[in-house]
Parts: structure tokens; sequence; C-alpha cells
């Protein structure tokens, strides 16, 4: 009886020692066994917590990297458009010129009648020789109030005068030596280095159609200052 007593006791204290049923500690001790060896062979709960640990570092660098590459491309903007501002420099002009000067060539009252290029030479009488005077167009100038026409030509590309006289009745062309292209005339008072000068003057063209369009044009200018100057008379 005593023993069935302290049997009774013994159970009885075990129970209020171990409240859980053996089927439970049986599964939570199979449980800890399970994991402790699928933790030893790199596998089990572990495993997949250190996948999550390493999706999480993936992730955060990804960000990082894109969020890097966000800024530079941001910065990069910003680099370019400090190098487009620091580019765009203005500089105000030293000398305002609030003014127009008009060049006056004398030729503002006179009307283009003739204008051929050409190559014009000056007879040197000291050296007699012929020297190139300059190279340009030759024109005919007619005054619109006195009517009178006055040959004029000027260098290419200097437009300094090298012949300027008028084309009076007592000038005649003829022949360079025999050349189709060329005519000399003798100009009594010719201007173009300032002050009135007897000049031997040969001008030469491309060709002789050019040459005979240049004589039709000297002569005719010839026969309407005739008239003029014989008025004056």
């Amino acid at each position: 009886m005593a023993d069935s007593e302290s049997k009774h006791d013994t159970s009885t204290s075990f129970a209020k020692t171990d409240d859980k049923p053996l089927t439970e500690k049986a599964a939570e001790t199979a449980s800890a066994v399970k994991d402790n060896v699928f933790s030893m062979f790199g596998g089990g709960a572990k495993k997949e917590a250190k996948r999550d640990d390493e999706d999480e570092d993936n992730d955060r660098s990804g960000s990082a990297k894109a969020q890097a590459e966000k800024a530079k491309a941001e910065g990069g903007e910003d680099d370019e458009k400090a190098d487009e501002e620091e580019a765009d420099v203005h500089f105000e002009p030293v000398v305002h010129l609030t003014e127009k000067v008009d060049t006056k060539t004398n030729e503002e009252l006179e009307e283009q009648t003739f204008k051929m290029r050409a190559k014009l030479f000056k007879f040197d009488r000291d050296s007699r020789e012929w020297k190139e005077r300059g190279t340009g167009d030759v024109r005919l100038l007619k005054h619109r109030e006195n009517g009178k026409t006055r040959l004029v030509m000027r260098r290419d590309k200097t437009l300094k005068v090298c012949a300027n006289h008028y084309v009076v009745p007592d000038m005649k062309l003829s022949p360079n030596v025999g050349s189709d292209r060329s005519w000399v005339w003798n100009a009594a008072a010719d201007v173009s280095e300032g002050e009135p000068e007897a000049q031997t003057l040969a001008i030469r063209f491309a060709n002789s159609e050019n040459a005979n369009l240049f004589k039709e044009a000297f002569m005719k200018a010839q026969q309407e200052n005739e008239k003029l100057f014989a008025k004056q008379d």
C-alpha cells in the first residue's frame, strides 16, 4: 500500500515538473537533431538564412550601384552644364563705332558706260621700257551734269588708281607691236599720280574681241567729248 502511494507521488511529481506530453517532447527532440545534422553539412535552415542574407546584400549592393550611377549621371550633366556656362564668355568691345564713315571715290556723280578687265602698262622714258602699272577693270565714266567722259582704272584688291584722264579728241589708239588685243595711246594730262602728267599708256585685253569693244567705246567717248570741249572754246 505504501509502495503504490509512493509511485503515485512520483508520477505526480514528474507530471508537475514536465507538463508537456511525451509526443510533443519527442517531436522537438527530433527537430533539434535534424537541424544539427543539416547545419553540420551546410544545409537546412541556416543555408536558407544565408541565402536570404546574400539576397539582401545583393539588393543593397545593386541599389547602391544604381544610386552611384544615378549620382554620376547627374554629376556629369552638371559638369557639362558647367563647361557650357564657362565656355559662354562675352566680351564687350573696347571701341564702339557710332558713326559710319563713307569713303568717297569722286565717282558718285558719274555713270559707268564701259567696263572691261585688262592689264595696263606705262612707258618709262628714262629706262626706255614698258613697266606694268596694274591689273584691274578699265572703265569709262560719264558725268551726269557736264556729260564729259573720263577713263579710270584701278588695281585689283588695293583699288589704287593707275590711270585717270579725260578721253580727248586728239588721242589715237594704235596697235601695240601689231597685237590684235593691245592698244597704245598718249595722255597729255593723266592725274593718276595726283598731278597732271603726260603719259604713254598701253592696255592689253584677254582677247581681240574685248580689245575691239574697248576701242569702240573709247572712240564714242571721244566724239561726245569733242562736242563738249568745242562748246567751252
